[in-house]
């Protein structure tokens, strides 16, 4: 069964675009060009969401909203795709629950990388969707009172679940699993959202303070190094 993507955009020429390319690739796309119409969508069937952001009536951001809030769809990955280029907007996209942003005019091959390393971080390929086996069990991994579930892909804080989008989970699981050490961004690139995909700094310092904030008394254990990168210390 073929990935099957939503786009949602009022331009029709972006759709098209999308759309052409995207099938391309081996993708089933649909479009939609506004967030009511794309209400009319079994929003349950699809991979991914490529969403514009100024829309009328149902913004892409109120849209993602929607998504979140739904238990069918609060997992599925949003790509925001928008000609909004301030860093508020990014931001306001990521902290919604946004995977990814990409700018306009955009190239169509970094979309197409970006589309790729969504879903590779989501589990889902083209051959088939990644289903772990409930049989194949992952040690939890823990310091101190902070506790990833890597089996039902949570994070705890003195039991407390904290709510962590995809990309900061994979950024907190990676830094748990690879202490007291600084990483560079680049390295950081590889390991959270693969070599092909174009990631900006903006990017990786966003997700890194939201997940600073996120983890409470631990936030401080994720230190930078001015001119190095990022890393997880161990602390007493």
């Amino acid at each position: 069964m073929r990935i099957k993507i939503l786009v949602v955009d009022d331009e029709e020429s972006i759709c098209e675009i999308l759309k052409y390319n995207l099938e391309k690739e081996g993708y089933e796309v649909d479009c939609a060009y506004s967030g009511e119409e794309a209400l009319s969508h079994d929003l349950a069937s699809y991979s991914i969401f490529i969403l514009d952001i100024m829309m009328d009536r149902l913004s892409g951001f109120d849209f993602a909203k929607r998504l979140k809030n739904n238990i069918a769809t609060e997992n599925t990955p949003i790509i925001f795709c928008s000609a909004l280029d301030g860093e508020d907007d990014t931001v306001m996209g990521l902290n919604i629950g946004g995977d990814d942003y990409i700018t306009k005019p955009f190239v169509i091959s970094e979309v197409l990388a970006r589309v790729r390393a969504v879903l590779r971080r989501s589990h889902i390929t083209h051959q088939h969707a990644y289903n772990i086996s409930k049989s194949i069990y992952e040690p939890d991994i823990t310091f101190k009172t902070l506790r990833i579930d890597r089996n039902e892909k949570l994070a705890f804080v003195n039991g407390e679940e904290i709510q962590l989008t995809k990309t900061e989970f994979d950024i907190l699981l990676f830094f748990l699993t690879h202490r007291n050490r600084i990483y560079s961004r680049e390295e950081i690139i590889r390991q959270v959202w693969g070599c092909d995909v174009v990631v900006t700094n903006r990017t990786i310092d966003t997700n890194i303070t939201r997940l600073r904030k996120k983890l409470g008394e631990y936030g401080n254990n994720i230190i930078t190094r001015l001119g190095f990168g990022y890393g997880f210390k161990e602390t007493n």
